[in-house]
Order: structure tokens, then sequence, then C-alpha cells
């Protein structure tokens, strides 16, 4: 009966530890992207306002909505189906970040979200990347 009580009570702490984890077994932890360098086209000088240019037809192309948020900052919100991501991208002429703000059906928790947003962000980057090579 003692051995039946102990492993009860020890089945309900992991239960318990792990219930945050347990509600998103898709989750991963949360991918940011800090300064990443601004590649410019060979022989091609670029500005600032080359930078956001960019980054606002990369978001576009990928169905982002991008906003201004002050001098070198946009904030980017995607919205699919009753999924929400809002990330900050600080930039500048020669790096840019993509840093997770707040997110709508997620699951976000301890610096974990639903991993289909890591794939999102990776998307952004690559296509901001894609649209500094045209400028």
């Amino acid at each position: 009966m003692r051995t039946l009580f102990h492993f009860a009570a020890a089945l309900i702490l992991a239960a318990s530890a792990t219930t945050s984890q347990a509600a998103c077994f898709r989750c991963e932890p949360i991918v940011n992207v800090i300064d990443a360098l601004v590649a410019a086209p060979p022989n091609k000088t670029i500005s600032a306002e080359d930078v956001r240019a960019a980054i606002i037809r990369a978001g576009a192309s990928l169905g982002w909505q991008i906003q201004e948020n002050g001098p070198g900052r946009l904030v980017g919100t995607l919205v699919l189906r009753k999924h929400t991501a809002v990330v900050d991208i600080p930039y500048s002429l020669t790096t840019f970040s993509i840093v997770y703000k707040s997110s709508i059906e997620l699951d976000e928790a301890g610096g974990q979200i639903h991993k289909n947003y890591n794939g999102w962000i990776s998307n952004l980057k690559k296509g901001i990347y894609a649209q500094l090579l045209l400028v």
C-alpha cells in the first residue's frame, strides 16, 4: 500500500511539473535573429532605407504586415487562421534582428513556442536576404 501511495504521488508530481509542456508537444525554443549582417550586392552601396524597404518587401511577400515603430524599428505581424505572431524588427545599415514580441494561439510559455513560428521566422530572414540582393 505504501509503494502504491509513493507511485501515485510521484505520478501526480510528474504530471503537474510537465503540464505546460504536455499542452504543447509541438513546441521548441523561441528562435530570435539577433544582429544578422546586412549583405549588400557586390559593388553596390545600400542605405538604411534600402534595408527597411527590403524588410517590408520580404514581409509582404510572406503575408507579414510590417508597420513603422520609430527610427530604425519595424513591427511585423503575421496572422494565419487563428494564429498570430508579432515580432520587433530593429535594423540599421549593417544589421537587422527579428525578435519575438507576442503571439496568440501559438502556445508560447517559458521560452517555448509552437515549432511553426520558428519556420516563419526563418522564412522571413531568408526573404530579407533575398530582397537585399535586389537592391
